[in-house]
């Protein structure tokens, strides 16, 4: 199984908020409640379900959308 996630776009820094967001879950069920986590949550979660996690790179500004 598989954990997805990348960091949130809008937490500054210094800032103690929970900085990931979960993307992606592959190979196994899971139900998620939350919406943004810490890191090492993600890492509890995935050490429990026998998981491993993927941090996914920001987008670079050139691909992204312009309004």
């Amino acid at each position: 199984m598989k954990i997805y996630a990348r960091e949130r776009q809008k937490v500054g820094e210094g800032v103690e908020s929970p900085k990931y967001r979960i993307v992606a879950v592959t190979g196994g069920e899971i139900q998620i409640q939350a919406t943004h986590f810490r890191k090492f949550e993600l890492e509890q979660i995935a050490k429990d379900v026998g998981a491993d996690v993927v941090y996914m790179k920001p987008v670079a500004d050139e691909h992204k959308k312009k309004k």
